[in-house]
């Protein structure tokens, strides 16, 4: 049985799309040192049972970005990586069907191992969807 904790061999652990990316949607539009922006057009695959996108994809959004965003590397170097200590997702209002959100997140401190980050999730008309905290721990991938 394969171990489901490991990336399959043709799979590169260090791209931006693929596994759970893939699954939801988003796409990673911008990537620079302390910034990253997460997209996403809210599709019916998104949406709860009162027709308006799921809490889930909002913290989705967060933690994507969040955690992109302080993990940038100049090209030609190993992105470094991380995982989610703390987040805090605040619902401020409903997306729809079809709204484009852009999730734009700033690293806004940290250190060697640790980092914070702050999101902001608007649609496509600058109406504020969310906002989210997080504090994330740098990891080292092994082969």
């Amino acid at each position: 049985m394969p171990d489901s904790t490991k990336p399959p061999q043709d799979v590169d652990p260090l791209r931006t799309h693929g596994g759970f990316a893939d699954l939801v949607g988003y796409t990673l539009e911008t990537w620079e040192p302390d910034l990253a922006e997460v997209t996403l057009t809210v599709d019916a695959r998104h949406l709860n049972r009162s027709g308006v996108m799921h809490g889930g994809m909002l913290t989705t959004l967060v933690d994507t970005a969040c955690g992109y965003c302080g993990c940038h590397a100049p090209k030609g170097e190993t992105p470094k990586r991380a995982f989610t200590l703390s987040l805090t997702t605040n619902f401020v209002g409903a997306a729809q069907h079809g709204q484009r959100l852009v999730a734009r997140a700033r690293r806004t401190g940290g250190g060697k191992s640790v980092f914070f980050a702050d999101c902001e999730v608007r649609d496509q008309d600058g109406r504020m969807i969310g906002t989210g905290q997080g504090t994330f721990k740098y990891i080292t991938l092994r082969k």
